[in-house]
């Protein structure tokens, strides 16, 4: 319930007057700062900035393209990237920001790269190269403001992969099995290395693993889904099912439990079962659609409020 529209119903209810109001609305805290604000509001300025400066200033340099030598191109992008490598060293306080423009520098100067010389490499193979070159960045900030665009940087270099390598993007064969496998692992391992288990070393928080099962559920549910799709293989399916099913055991877990991730892997279960479900079911209708529509229908919304009354039981407990 909002806060705020609880006090009023309160005072309506109890008929105070404007003084007693105002009293409530103090005990309530609504004239107060919001706890954190003072802490939460600079670094996220700051973080802000230094998103904004990183992207102005790729833009800066496509938009004046043709102003610069290659040479001019190369020192440009270099020289911002030892600039913030430079300022987070001098000012520690400063240090993730400057070290998220150091970050997209990298992005920037592969893509230059791979557009001046033309050296035939995947686009995979870039955003690859981009990870395991911003790793140690991510490592000397220990913050979620470099953690969690890593993840996004791997995530999307693990899909290309798997792109390049399946013999098709909308179906999976046979052969394929190993590379979607492969590219499942990969995404995993990097869920838990920034998981509770390595925040010591590593200082993760929250949202890279949020960001990281939720790009992985993406991928898993599509493709256990496209696997029903070949009534030849249905290794893809399980496997995927199983993944996510082992995901949510340990996300119940005291030290791994997020109502984020949790909600997340529940929902690719779910889309997996139900599409299990249509894939059984869709050569039996013979006329009798409407009455298999419904029922999927019904199945579907009661395994979603079963699955969303699980999800409150656990942050119950969790709750102090």
């Amino acid at each position: 319930m909002d806060l705020r529209l609880a006090v009023y119903q309160l005072a309506s209810a109890n008929q105070l007057d404007a003084a007693q109001t105002r009293q409530l609305q103090e005990l309530a805290g609504f004239g107060h700062e919001p706890k954190g604000l003072s802490w939460w509001l600079p670094r996220g300025v700051a973080v802000l900035g230094a998103a904004l400066l990183g992207l102005g200033l790729i833009f800066w340099i496509a938009a004046n393209w043709a102003d610069f030598g290659r040479t001019g191109r190369f020192a440009l992008i270099q020289g911002i990237f030892i600039a913030s490598c430079l300022g987070a060293f001098v000012a520690p306080a400063a240090r993730a920001p400057l070290l998220l423009i150091a970050m997209l520098a990298i992005g920037g100067l592969f893509a230059y790269f791979g557009q001046t010389y033309q050296t035939g490499a995947d686009p995979w193979q870039l955003f690859a190269v981009w990870a395991a070159l911003a790793l140690p960045l991510c490592l000397v900030a220990r913050s979620d403001v470099l953690w969690t665009p890593w993840m996004l940087v791997l995530a999307t270099g693990v899909t290309l992969w798997i792109q390049a390598h399946a013999q098709r993007s909308w179906r999976i064969e046979p052969g394929d099995l190993g590379i979607y496998f492969t590219g499942w692992l990969a995404l995993l391992l990097a869920c838990a290395f920034v998981s509770p288990l390595l925040a010591r070393w590593t200082g993760a928080k929250a949202w890279p693993l949020r960001l990281g099962l939720l790009l992985t559920v993406i991928m898993v549910t599509g493709s256990g889904m496209a696997a029903l799709f070949n009534s030849t293989i249905a290794s893809p399916y399980w496997a995927g099912l199983a993944l996510l099913l082992v995901a949510a055991a340990l996300l119940l877990l005291p030290q791994f439990f997020d109502v984020f991730g949790l909600s997340a892997v529940a929902l690719g279960i779910n889309t997996l079962l139900i599409s299990g479900m249509v894939s059984r079911m869709v050569d039996d209708m013979k006329g009798n659609e409407i009455g298999i529509l419904l029922m999927i229908g019904l199945v579907a919304a009661a395994l979603l409020a079963l699955t969303v009354q699980g999800i409150l039981w656990r942050s119950r407990r969790e709750a102090p």
